[in-house]
């Protein structure tokens, strides 16, 4: 697949698509929290539902089911899909549990981890070298989440459990020859089994049980562009930025999230969360400053 030139115009669609994809996973623990009422294993039933049924229309419009078939003929490539989506579920389940149990500071910790335990499977799991800022950033990280477990009696299982599904799930997607369209749609279907099977059989639903159709009815529904429309700019804007855009621009969601969990939602901000966020932030710091340096190197390299 292409990718668009590296023009200005297409800079300015790239970081217009990046902001505003990257806002809106921000700001979408207001909206989690409207169906608070909600059990998140219900929320995330109707996301997968609603979802599926936006993606497939996109699909469809796109014609791109073709390279979604593709892959669903290959066991090997279908296996990887099915893992995601397992991926995917655990992260979407956690997030609103967290959200609507008053762990948006830790939901946001988890996205602030996230470049960095990147980096670390990256030589993991991918054989590659660190440089040496980079192990710094790795290690400021790791004292921030040992400052957590210890400010918690306990190891920060949102966060971890939110930056390690999100990361191998994007290892694994790496992996696949898939755009967002299409990937989140073969993830969608994936999950469709279970989230039919469990609006089925868990019981009274907090879907359509009022005289008419009432917010909340409309919230659930509004799951499904909710996940997938900053998702597809996610994909506008990877095709258009350099990955070094990039990185600085993944802070903003999780920094929204932080000030809407203190400033909205009043969550405790304590000493020693204020000094394991100070060592993440330091961390995220030194990263940002080897990714310029890592930018500014490679374009001093002479052509051949």
């Amino acid at each position: 697949m292409s990718h668009p030139a590296l023009t200005p115009e297409n800079t300015r669609t790239g970081i217009l698509a990046g902001i505003s994809a990257y806002v809106i996973w921000g700001l979408v623990p207001i909206f989690f929290k409207q169906i608070a009422e909600v059990p998140a294993t219900e929320i995330i039933a109707h996301r997968v539902v609603w979802a599926m049924l936006l993606m497939t229309a996109l699909i469809g419009f796109g014609r791109g089911f073709g390279d979604a078939l593709r892959i669903a003929r290959q066991p090997a490539q279908l296996c990887r899909i099915a893992l995601a989506s397992a991926l995917v579920l655990a992260n979407w389940l956690t997030f609103v549990w967290g959200v609507n149990n008053g762990h948006i500071v830790e939901t946001s910790l988890g996205y602030f981890i996230l470049p960095l335990l990147n980096v670390a499977l990256g030589v993991l799991v991918l054989k590659e070298r660190m440089r040496p800022l980079q192990w710094l950033a790795v290690l400021c990280a790791a004292i921030g989440v040992a400052i957590e477990a210890t400010r918690a009696s306990g190891l920060p299982w949102i966060a971890l459990v939110l930056a390690g599904t999100f990361a191998i799930y994007g290892l694994l997607r790496k992996q696949l020859p898939l755009d967002a369209a299409s990937g989140l749609f073969l993830e969608t279907v994936c999950m469709l089994p279970l989230a039919l099977a469990w609006l089925a059989w868990s019981g009274p639903s907090h879907f359509g049980v009022g005289a008419g159709i009432t917010a909340t009815d409309l919230l659930l529904v509004a799951t499904g562009p909710v996940t997938a429309i900053p998702l597809l700019l996610f994909a506008i804007a990877t095709r258009r930025l350099p990955l070094s855009m990039m990185a600085f621009l993944q802070y903003l969601a999780p920094t929204l999230a932080f000030l809407i969990g203190v400033l909205m939602y009043h969550e405790p901000l304590d000493t020693l969360r204020m000094l394991s966020l100070a060592a993440i932030w330091t961390g995220l710091a030194v990263y940002s400053v080897d990714l310029v340096k890592a930018a500014a190197a490679r374009q001093e390299v002479p052509l051949p």
